[in-house]
């Protein structure tokens, strides 16, 4: 089991103490994501006229949305292996058949020649 990792962050403009068992280094990587996003919808010019609570629940929707779409390109991703892998299974059936065949007339022609 990882031991636990506290580190210090800034997401924001506010320092926050994360702990959890991943790396210092994915924290940061976390909270930078958060800020990016955050920095995303502050540059829109009608998202700072709305309410703070409102602000917090179109982050937690982008972040929801981001999530979403990962997770169907995950699942696209998917399928792609799979039908990659069964293509492959038929070649090496297909591989293996035309061996045996080939060396079925092989034989038959060495048969042919004694």
């Amino acid at each position: 089991m990882a031991s636990k990792t506290a580190t210090k962050v800034t997401i924001g403009g506010k320092t926050y103490t994360l702990s959890g068992n991943e790396s210092e280094a994915y924290l940061q990587e976390v909270a930078a994501y958060l800020n990016e996003k955050i920095a995303q919808l502050r540059s829109d010019e009608d998202y700072r006229t709305v309410p703070m609570d409102m602000r917090n629940v179109l982050l937690q929707l982008n972040l929801a949305d981001d999530y979403f779409k990962a997770r169907s390109e995950i699942r696209r991703l998917q399928k792609a292996v799979e039908e990659r892998e069964q293509d492959l299974s038929d070649l090496k059936h297909e591989l293996v058949a035309t061996q045996m065949k080939l060396e079925a007339a092989s034989l038959r022609q060495d048969s042919a020649a004694n």
